[in-house]
């Protein structure tokens, strides 16, 4: 993992940890990431998966992640670089896409990441 992802991201989750959080069982957390509605990175050591905390909000999936983690894939973004896309400045949504989804502008930030594509 790269370090400016450390610098971006200001708190991780386990999987177990993220787990707790959903109120689920760490196998239907794998399941999330299978299916795209949450992705982790390796970090630590040993190296282990884990989520960015602020894509777990109240017990759920934040509004409009898991749209927005596929629009970022099919543009060709890994994991990685979709998590360094979400915590990054763009003025197109007017700060960082995560903080847009948090305030419950995922049509915009799916815009924007459409836009990516191209």
């Amino acid at each position: 993992m790269s370090d400016d992802l450390e610098t971006l991201v200001p708190a991780w989750l386990t999987l177990p940890e993220a787990a707790e959080q959903l109120g689920v069982s760490v196998n239907k957390v794998g399941r999330l990431l299978r299916d795209r509605e949450l992705i982790a990175i390796a970090r630590g050591t040993p190296r282990s998966p884990h989520v960015p905390a602020a894509f777990i909000v109240h017990g759920h999936v934040l509004k409009g992640l898991p749209g927005t983690l596929t629009v970022l894939h099919d543009a060709g973004y890994g994991d990685e670089e979709s998590v360094r896309w979400l915590f990054s400045p763009d003025e197109g949504v007017g700060g960082t896409p995560i903080d847009a989804l948090a305030q419950n502008r995922g049509k915009e930030v799916r815009r924007r990441a459409q836009a990516l594509a191209f």
